[in-house]
């Protein structure tokens, strides 16, 4: 099954994926119905946060991901409502593309486990799926 998940700087190597922070935990979105995705990137965006776009994925490509980076995973079904948190954390594990400095990526050698990580897996797997 498809879900969408929502993408910050997408088609660049600067692409981060929204996560919620939960008790401690970085909590991966994900919808099983696009309309909702995309509502929510726009509750999103009300409260100041940069632009995302909706993105389809296998749902157990996705489980396979976030288990093998250290996330958690939350799926929104259709008959279930999410509002994003009143806060958002002060500072992203990612840059916005204004901020971003190729410099910085290169030399970024303690990076932790991240959404980027997230990202690149993705994009590894989809690769794969061509062969």
């Amino acid at each position: 099954m498809k879900v969408w998940v929502l993408l910050f700087n997408a088609d660049s190597h600067n692409q981060g994926i929204y996560t919620r922070l939960e008790n401690g935990k970085n909590i991966v979105l994900a919808f099983t119905q696009e309309d909702d995705a995309l509502r929510y990137a726009m509750l999103l965006e009300a409260q100041d946060f940069p632009s995302a776009v909706t993105e389809s994925i296998d749902e157990k490509e996705l489980v396979e991901i976030c288990e093998d980076t250290g996330l958690g995973l939350n799926i929104v079904h259709e008959d279930e409502l999410a509002i994003p948190p009143a806060h958002n954390v002060e500072k992203t594990d990612w840059q916005s593309d204004d901020d971003f400095d190729d410099s910085d990526f290169a030399s970024d050698d303690d990076v932790e486990i991240s959404a980027e990580a997230l990202e690149i897996e993705i994009m590894r797997r989809k690769l794969e799926g061509l062969l």
